[in-house]
């Protein structure tokens, strides 16, 4: 494999390429370098391609048969562009796949692997929803599907190929570029309830979106991207494939379940590839701190090449940050290298970030002024806290940066819609070249979401409604929660992180991102209720009411808030988002049907 020696990231603000036609220039100049590999077991390289070889894989796919077909089908029934559902595992085909739909003018619309019936009821909503009977995958998914769901009736009507078959005609010359206001994906979001939202990218916004993380974090000629978030992703798509063919540099994939099993093995793969940019939640970073105080930081660990490690959870936890700072220093890790930030796939991903060459901000506030929609510095807390210390009156802000290029953020009052002064919690509202075109199919919730009006003359034009709340310091953004997910109790604002962040706390077995806190109504009051999941090992002392006892004790010391119901699953039981996140809607839906009463009664 050959490494690129130069950089040649389209960098000016005028007649920026699409991707396709990034990828015709790599092929061209540099055919040779390598464009992706990906590893085995998250360890070893297993395949690669060169921009030569994913040209060619992309051409066959978009002059061939299956593409042609599709295209014929003319416009999808809701009269966007023609589309295909992208049914593949991370890995290269995806990339090829994705590549492919983009020279032939379809609109790809990744979905996960199914793995069981509720996986392949949304395959089938997403394929109606975009309006296509077509689902490219790998001929190892098809047998499995085949195989496992064969009978099922949403399988009916859909029509499965597998593109890692080679075609015996040579790749042919695709049609005419597409243009920057096509659309170039249908990127459905993790919505958990109901029919899922596709949202329509086009190919100007990728390209802007790209431009500007690029600003953000520079890559350089001897850069490299580590990635191991899942392909179908936004934030998985961005940073393990458009980001690296934009800049021109190698990346280096691996899939979500060999991280999952050991997460070392993502550092480990960022100091043997010398990985400058990563992307993970904040989650993730927290299970390398696990691992690494169960295992051991491995010997040669050398994390000194890795300058942009982006937390894109929200909000993001300032103990994640902090112990992984202080767990990987001896091994290279900078301080400066965590940089925070917020996006959304609304908005293609990235709205904000923070700059690789400083720390991470932390402001340090109080907890009730924040409950009333205040951001107030409390000036004589200490820096840096201690969190096995739990100080209820102070709550630790992580910021997530500014934007650059054109895109721009305000806070507003929801309901109003009036831009809100520094300071004060409201409505994160966007607008920009990389807020997408809106859902497919769904006028007026387009309408609503993409494009509403701040209130005042000086604020003319389309905003993007995020649904999350925050506030600006200093011109920084700053993220508290979901909208839709606050909790009030005797008129204060509760985020649910906050509680669940206590809850984790509870005991040291517990794993993060193992709860979910969220209210239901009765008939007669809200009631706050946490759901939790727990291996053997949190379960030991005391069983499930013993661990109900140190959860109620944590969120009441860490909250000042007092559960009205603890349940306690077993681990896996909580659904969760494909990057990770818990659904908190979900999990409440779940919830009031009973479907955790098998695994664990709830105590009051």
């Amino acid at each position: 494999m050959t490494a690129p020696t130069t950089s040649t990231a389209p960098r000016t603000a005028t007649a920026l390429p699409t991707l396709p036609e990034v990828l015709r220039l790599r092929a061209r100049t540099r055919p040779d370098d390598t464009a992706y590999v990906f590893l085995r077991n998250g360890e070893e390289p297993e395949r690669s391609l060169t921009y030569r070889q994913l040209d060619e894989r992309a051409r066959a796919l978009a002059t061939g048969p299956e593409i042609a077909a599709v295209r014929a089908a003319g416009k999808s029934t809701t009269g966007a562009a023609p589309a295909a559902v992208l049914l593949y595992p991370s890995g290269l085909d995806f990339v090829a796949a994705l590549l492919g739909c983009m020279y032939a003018g379809v609109a790809g619309a990744p979905v996960q692997v199914p793995s069981r019936a509720r996986g392949l009821t949304r395959l089938r909503r997403i394929a109606d929803d975009a309006g296509t009977t077509t689902v490219l995958t790998t001929s190892a998914v098809q047998r499995d599907l085949e195989e496992r769901f064969g009978d099922s009736e949403q399988l009916t009507g859909l029509t499965l190929v597998a593109t890692d078959v080679p075609g015996a005609a040579p790749p042919k010359e695709p049609a005419a570029p597409p243009a920057a206001h096509d659309i170039a994906l249908l990127q459905y979001t993790s919505g958990s309830t109901g029919d899922p939202k596709g949202v329509r990218v086009t190919h100007a916004n990728f390209r802007a979106n790209v431009a500007e993380t690029d600003l953000l974090w520079p890559c350089r000629p001897d850069s490299a991207v580590v990635n191991w978030l899942p392909l179908f992703h936004d934030m998985g798509m961005l940073f393990g494939v458009v980001l690296p063919l934009w800049a021109g540099i190698p990346a280096y994939l691996m899939s979500p379940e060999a991280f999952i099993r050991r997460p070392g093995r993502w550092l480990e793969a960022i100091s043997r590839f010398r990985g400058s940019h990563t992307a993970a939640p904040s989650f993730a970073y927290e299970l390398c701190v696990r691992d690494a105080a169960e295992s051991g930081v491995r010997d040669g660990l050398d994390l000194s090449s890795l300058r942009v490690a982006a937390n894109g959870a929200e909000p993001v936890r300032w103990g994640a940050v902090r112990a992984f700072t202080r767990t990987f220093a001896a091994a290279g890790f900078r301080a400066e290298a965590m940089c925070p930030g917020y996006g959304l796939a609304e908005n293609t991903l990235k709205a904000t970030g923070s700059r690789e060459d400083r720390p991470p901000t932390l402001l340090r506030l109080d907890a009730e002024s924040l409950r009333t929609g205040r951001a107030h510095p409390v000036d004589d807390a200490p820096a840096g806290p201690d969190p096995s210390v739990v100080d209820p009156s102070v709550v630790d802000a992580v910021g997530c940066g500014t934007t650059v290029g054109a895109t721009t953020v305000r806070v507003a009052d929801p309901g109003t819609g009036t831009a809100l002064p520094e300071d004060t919690v409201g409505e994160i509202w966007v607008s920009g070249p990389c807020v997408a075109d809106g859902y497919h199919g769904r006028g007026a919730e387009s309408a609503a979401t993409f494009r509403a009006r701040l209130t005042g003359a000086e604020h003319e034009g389309d905003w993007l409604r995020t649904g999350d709340l925050g506030f600006l310091h200093d011109g920084e953004l700053f993220v508290t929660g979901r909208l839709k997910d606050v909790i009030i109790r005797k008129g204060r604002n509760f985020f649910p992180q906050d509680i669940e962040a206590s809850a984790e706390h509870a005991d040291p077995a517990l794993r993060p991102n193992c709860a979910a806190a969220f209210s239901v109504d009765d008939g007669s009051a809200e009631l706050l209720v946490l759901v939790v999941e727990a291996d053997g090992r949190a379960l030991r002392d005391g069983g499930a009411e013993g661990l109900r006892a140190r959860v109620r004790r944590a969120v009441r010391e860490g909250q000042r808030l007092e559960p009205d119901t603890v349940v306690v699953v077993r681990r896996g039981a909580l659904p969760k988002t494909s990057s990770g996140k818990v659904q908190r809607r979900e999990t409440r839906r779940r919830y009031t049907e009973g479907e955790f009463a098998a695994a664990s009664a709830a105590g009051r």
